[in-house]
């Protein structure tokens, strides 16, 4: 059990769609959106930029690959694989 205090992250087991985005601002985005790899998407950066999503995986809060509460999100999809 992760105690609040040490600084862990107590899930309510919500389930997370996280992309792994290649281009200008490559990295792990949250997804509101259902997105696959192939898909060209613009993400949060200090100017959007367009990307590719690499991989999609579906995660909680614990398992994500990035903090879920500072991860940036995929603002649209622009074109469907």
């Amino acid at each position: 059990m992760i105690h609040s205090m040490s600084g862990g992250v107590l899930s309510d087991g919500e389930l997370y769609t996280f992309a792994k985005v290649d281009g200008e601002a490559a990295g792990w985005y949250r997804s509101p959106v259902p997105v696959r790899a192939g898909d060209r998407v613009l993400v949060e950066a200090a100017v959007p930029c367009e990307g590719v999503v690499l991989r999609v995986e579906r995660c909680t809060a614990q398992t994500a690959p990035v903090p879920a509460g500072r991860a940036k999100e995929i603002v649209r999809i622009l074109k469907k694989a």
